[in-house]
Formats: C-alpha cells, sequence, structure tokens
C-alpha cells in the first residue's frame, strides 16, 4: 500500500488533504502545470514567514533567476505530482511564485542557443 502522507515534520508526516485543503483539483485552469514546467520564487522566501512550512520549503529550493522543474520539487518535498501542482497552484494564486512551460522542441535544436548555453556554462 503507497504511504498517503507528505512531507515529515519533526518525525511525523502532514497528511496530504491538510496540505491541500481537501482540493483536489486546481483553483484555475490559467494554472495548469506539468511535471517539466519551471517554478520560480517571486521573492525571497525568508520574507514569508507567516507561511506554511511546506510552501516555505517550495520557495527557498526555487530562487530566481533559475528556479526548478516541478517534478524535482515533489522529488526533493517526497510529495507525489498532484498534490505538488496544487501547492504551486495555490502560490501561483497568491503570487508567490511564477511558472514558466519548458522550451519548445524547436527551441532546444537551435545550434546558437546551444552554443550560448555552452559558453556560459564555461564560464561558470
Amino acid at each position: 500500500m503507497a504511504d498517503e502522507s507528505g512531507p515529515q515534520q519533526g518525525g511525523r508526516r502532514t497528511r496530504l488533504y491538510a496540505l491541500t485543503d481537501g482540493r483536489t483539483a486546481a483553483a484555475a485552469a490559467r494554472n495548469v502545470l506539468t511535471m517539466d514546467t519551471t517554478i520560480t520564487a517571486v521573492s525571497v522566501a525568508d520574507s514569508h514567514g507567516g507561511l506554511p512550512t511546506e510552501w516555505q520549503a517550495i520557495l527557498a529550493m526555487c530562487p530566481p533567476p533559475g528556479g526548478l522543474a516541478v517534478a524535482e520539487i515533489a522529488a526533493r518535498m517526497h510529495m507525489r505530482l498532484t498534490p505538488m501542482m496544487l501547492l504551486l497552484g495555490e502560490l501561483t494564486d497568491r503570487g508567490l511564485i511564477e511558472h514558466r512551460p519548458p522550451l519548445e522542441g524547436a527551441e532546444t535544436t537551435n545550434v546558437h542557443l546551444l552554443m550560448r548555453i555552452r559558453d556560459n556554462l564555461a564560464r561558470i
């Protein structure tokens, strides 16, 4: 049987329905996320002390300008994709995160883009 609990907090695991306030679907159709959508926090996580711990953790792991994919956030939080997408939808509705779709196939095969990426990585 699969574990129905979410992230651990001090040895206890928070139930998924508690993290999503019992929601099972995204609040707005405009917040359609996929597992490879990139999530970026709008501001520094430290300024959100009153937010739930899980929200603060998500904001902390997605600092601007980079961000992380939805699937990677879910894996790091030890959470299934569906509840993670619900949490991210709530954060989007509150203006705490931004999301962008993954690059299209034509964008990833652009030789000039790949060369710029290579050059920028070499500088790091």
